[in-house]
């Protein structure tokens, strides 16, 4: 039977059974929310003024006819962001230490998420022939962001931000030996 041991706290002879979990797993889920909308408007922002913006001739943006790469740039920095954020704010009290595997498992596993996104606008232009503003913002930044923001909280509470002071760290080769030793 598990123990529920760590997710309860007296308080006066009153036991709180839910702050435990509310402070492992709801309050960075709702973190990574908030860094992620922002990310979300860097995105939509960028995106909307590369391919959509009126002021360029045609009515559209300077990158109209290359929706694709406007798309890779946008991602390319809000996910700058969310690293930054993520590190700093979201994962912060994991004890998470920058290391270069780390580092590399951030980059692809943003590179997996980039070609969701990628993916999702480039079947609404290229399979559908869709390419109203509205078109390419459902598919690329609502849809593809979507499930690329499921992917990125998964793997980045894994990989990329694991916490480090339960001795669990990913590539560490004094953690990683010390934890074969004790399964021996």
């Amino acid at each position: 039977m598990p123990s529920f041991d760590n997710l309860r706290r007296t308080d006066g002879g009153t036991q709180h059974f839910t702050s435990g979990l509310l402070r492992e797993q709801l309050v960075p889920l709702l973190q990574f929310l908030v860094v992620g909308g922002i990310a979300f408007l860097i995105d939509y922002l960028t995106f909307n003024l590369l391919v959509f913006a009126a002021p360029w001739p045609g009515g559209h943006g300077p990158m109209f006819d290359w929706p694709m790469l406007a798309k890779l740039l946008s991602i390319l920095l809000a996910s700058a962001f969310t690293y930054v954020g993520n590190r700093l704010w979201t994962f912060s009290k994991r004890g998470s230490r920058v290391t270069g595997g780390r580092l590399l498992a951030f980059v692809l596993l943003n590179i997996v998420a980039m070609a969701m996104q990628e993916l999702c606008l480039g079947f609404s232009r290229y399979a559908l022939g869709l390419h109203s503003w509205l078109s390419d913002n459902i598919s690329g930044t609502l849809v593809g962001q979507a499930l690329a923001t499921v992917f990125r909280y998964v793997t980045y509470r894994r990989w990329v931000f694991p916490d480090d002071r339960s001795g669990s760290s990913l590539g560490d080769p004094h953690t990683d030996s010390q934890q074969t030793a004790t399964l021996r």
